[in-house]
């Protein structure tokens, strides 16, 4: 019994301890003042829970923190309350050095960007002596990019390079950054099976966000042998892509009306048109582009969705009326 009694002690430590996140990057906007990160490792959900998504700590309007290297939840906790109480970034990463939970910041690596009171962007990051090689970090004003158990330096300069050159909105950018390290064995534990990681995200934050509801939150935390998840992860960027491209053409959403919004899960969402457009189908969409409701229209201009069942979060809701004009909206349920 005492020796079933040290295996499982041994283990919970090892789930606590295990991730190393190969490659992350964590940024900000500051124009639209979102905040995001993006991240892979050869560390997925047969490891740990949404594999690399643990390192992923977003503070909407505030800043994020990127947790990575022997990962320690109790690491990530403390950074989260420093940027709380209103650290910078280098004073996060000065108090998380003083103050590691084992006592041995030489094997952890951080990533932190902020807003500063005037909104201005500020970064810093950490890589300990004793990380797994080959580690590194490059800082740029509104950004930070680390990894470890590399091939090598390139793998960073390409998601600075594919960051800094690609144009559009953060999520954008973010996604091209991970691009930029989808090479084999990007993380070396990897090489074997030909891929970079095995689980990679992609989140943003706007500032009205709440924290576990987010613009953007897309992960694979898992995928079969032999296939990338960063091209998993890429399809489910272009699904919601289209999603939200389509919700933001101009003409396209100005005759749909939803109240209320956001609504309460498990109530009724109602919605409706002017004048005589009576729908003829409704689907609600999720973020990664798969209806999670569906019904036929009827004669009627006033029409309720029951949401029961339906998880928090964030959807498209598309509808057709019967006069072939197409009304797309996002819904928040909370």
């Amino acid at each position: 019994m005492k020796k079933l009694y040290v295996l499982i002690i041994a283990l919970a430590f090892a789930a606590t301890s295990y991730s190393q996140d190969t490659f992350s990057i964590i940024a900000l906007d500051t124009v639209t003042g979102e905040i995001g990160g993006a991240g892979a490792s050869c560390i997925d959900d047969n490891a740990i829970n949404n594999g690399v998504l643990i390192i992923n700590d977003i503070i909407p309007g505030r800043g994020g923190i990127h947790t990575q290297a022997y990962w320690r939840p109790e690491n990530q906790e403390n950074a989260h309350d420093r940027m709380m109480e209103g650290m910078s970034p280098d004073e996060i990463i000065h108090w998380l050095v003083q103050n590691d939970v084992q006592n041995n910041p030489s094997i952890r690596q951080y990533g932190i960007v902020d807003f500063d009171s005037t909104g201005n962007p500020r970064s810093a990051a950490h890589t300990g002596k004793n990380c797994d090689d080959y580690k590194d970090h490059i800082l740029g004003p509104n950004y930070a990019i680390q990894g470890n158990i590399l091939q090598g330096q390139h793998i960073l300069d390409s998601m600075e390079a594919r960051f800094l050159n690609t144009d559009g909105m953060l999520a954008e950018k973010l996604m091209a950054a991970l691009q930029g390290a989808n090479i084999p064995g990007a993380d070396t534990r990897c090489t074997a099976e030909g891929v970079s990681s095995l689980s990679a995200f992609v989140r943003v934050a706007k500032p009205s966000d709440t924290s576990g509801s987010y613009f953007c939150d897309l992960l694979v935390p898992e995928t079969p042998y032999g296939v990338e998840p960063i091209d998993s992860l890429q399809v489910l960027f272009d699904e919601w892509m289209t999603y939200l491209g389509v919700e933001n053409m101009p003409g396209k959403s100005n005759w749909l009306k939803i109240a209320p919004n956001p609504v309460a899960a498990n109530e009724m969402l109602s919605f409706s048109t002017p004048g005589n457009n009576q729908f003829k189908k409704i689907r609600l969409v999720n973020s990664y582009g798969v209806p999670v409701a569906e019904q036929n229209g009827n004669d009627k201009s006033v029409i309720k969705l029951s949401l029961v069942g339906i998880e928090k979060g964030i959807y498209l809701l598309e509808v057709t009326a019967k006069n072939g004009m197409v009304g797309t909206k996002k819904v928040i349920v909370q």
